[in-house]
Formats: structure tokens, C-alpha cells, sequence
């Protein structure tokens, strides 16, 4: 297996050679603006992948993809002589999905303000469901010994929890089992 440090060494080699022959021109008309952003090159130094964006259409990123492909055995011969390898890797154009990437990044960034624009105007409206304090405070039973009618309170207190208790004899079970025979 290769070295890492060596084929990352190939991948930019690669890079800038590609570079160089795009910049003085391809004969082919349907070449576009083309950009090399990156070059992969696989552990055993035989295949690099170049990735390019295309400013333009729809169509010109067609165009330029069909140049590109006509032009790959062209662009090997200028990478082969220009590296110092005993072997020239073989080369396959990729287009490159960072723009696509990018205006959907910048759409969902866009969304993502538009709902917090909505948030904040629905918070500015927003009153308590309950109480705006919702959490129940501790008794201070001092003032309550210190109250005339604090045990007036605890006996209604009282009456209150009798009502909530139920009698056993009042319940009648109209679904009980018959009782088993002996």
C-alpha cells in the first residue's frame, strides 16, 4: 500500500497540471468555465477522480461535462509527463455538487430566519396559559399559628377530605362473581 502523504502529494500535482492545461484551452467549443476544486487520488496511486464545478447553465454544465469526457486521455498524457511516477493513473472527471449544495444551504438558512422572524412575532403576543408564576409556594404555617381564624381553615380543611372518602358499604358490585360452592 502507498504512502497517504504521497498520493495526497499526487492529488494536488494532479490538481495543478489539470489546472494549467484547462487554463490555456481545450479546442472544443462546448468547454465552459470550468473550476478544479478537488482531486482524489485511491491508495495504490492508479485512479484519480476530478472533481469541477461549471459557472453556467444547465447546458453548459452538460457541454462541459461531454469536453471534459471527450478530453480525458488527452489530459492523462499531460499528467503522465508531467509526474514523476511509473505510472500515470487513470483519470475520471466528476462534476462537482458544491454549488447545489450551497444554494441549499442557503435556502434552508433562509427558511429557518422566516420561522424564527415567526416565532419571535407569535412570542410578542403570548400571554400565560395559566398562572404566570405555575409553581405552588411553601407554606409559612408561622403566620397561619399567629391567625384567629387558622383553625376555622383546617376544619373546613378537614370537612372537605370526609366528603372526598367514600363508604365501602355504599359501593354495590353489580358484575361480582358468584360465590363458589364448597
Amino acid at each position: 500500500m502507498a504512502d497517504p502523504a504521497r498520493a495526497s502529494k499526487m492529488a494536488d500535482r494532479i490538481k495543478v497540471i489539470v489546472a494549467k492545461r484547462l487554463e490555456r484551452g481545450l479546442r472544443d467549443p462546448r468547454l465552459g468555465f470550468v473550476t478544479i476544486t478537488d482531486v482524489k487520488v485511491t491508495g495504490d496511486l492508479q485512479h484519480a477522480s476530478v472533481f469541477y464545478t461549471v459557472y453556467g447553465s444547465e447546458e453548459e454544465r452538460a457541454g462541459s461535462a461531454a469536453a471534459l469526457k471527450a478530453a480525458t486521455g488527452m489530459m492523462r498524457s499531460e499528467v503522465g509527463r508531467n509526474i514523476s511516477a511509473r505510472l500515470t493513473p487513470s483519470i475520471e472527471f466528476i462534476a462537482d455538487a458544491i454549488p447545489e449544495n450551497a444554494k441549499l444551504i442557503e435556502d434552508l438558512l433562509r427558511e429557518a430566519r422566516e420561522r424564527d422572524t415567526r416565532v419571535g412575532q407569535l412570542a410578542e403576543t403570548a400571554q400565560y396559559a395559566g398562572d404566570t408564576d405555575p409553581y405552588v409556594k411553601p407554606r409559612d404555617f408561622a403566620d397561619d399559628a399567629n391567625d384567629d381564624d387558622a383553625e376555622d381553615r383546617y376544619d373546613e380543611a378537614d370537612d372537605d377530605n370526609e366528603d372526598v372518602t367514600r363508604d365501602e358499604d355504599e359501593v354495590e358490585l353489580d358484575d361480582a362473581p358468584p360465590a363458589e360452592k364448597k
